[in-house]
C-alpha cells in the first residue's frame, strides 16, 4: 500500500512521544515502570529513550530518564514539525477526497 511506511513511521512516532509524555510527568522514570505504565514492551520503550536521548530531550540517570536541561528548544521544533506534518497530512486527505 502507499501509504503503508507513513502509518508505520507515524505510529512510532506516537510511541516516542507518549514516552517523552510519560517521563515529562514522572521523571524521574525507569524502563520497568514506563514499560507498565504504558502497557508496552520493554525493548519498545528502550528504543523510544534512546531515539529521545539521541535527539537532546532526554538523559539517563542512575533513578531513571529525565528531561534534559535545555530540551524546550528542541520540544518546540517537534511542535513546528508536527505543524507541518499535519499540513501535509490535510492535503493528502484532501487529494484522496478528490478521487
Amino acid at each position: 500500500m502507499v501509504l503503508r511506511k507513513l502509518r508505520q513511521e507515524s505510529e512510532i512516532a506516537l510511541r516516542h512521544l507518549l514516552v517523552l509524555h510519560h517521563v515529562w510527568k514522572n521523571q524521574p522514570i525507569g524502563i520497568f515502570k514506563l514499560s507498565e505504565l504504558l502497557n508496552m514492551p520493554k525493548h519498545r520503550v528502550r528504543y523510544s529513550l534512546r531515539v529521545l536521548e539521541q535527539s537532546g530531550i532526554i538523559e539517563p540517570t542512575q533513578y531513571g530518564a529525565v528531561i534534559k536541561k535545555g530540551a524546550e528548544k528542541e520540544i518546540e521544533r517537534l511542535k513546528k514539525e508536527m505543524e507541518e506534518i499535519l499540513r501535509n497530512t490535510m492535503d493528502v486527505d484532501k487529494r484522496l477526497k478528490e478521487l
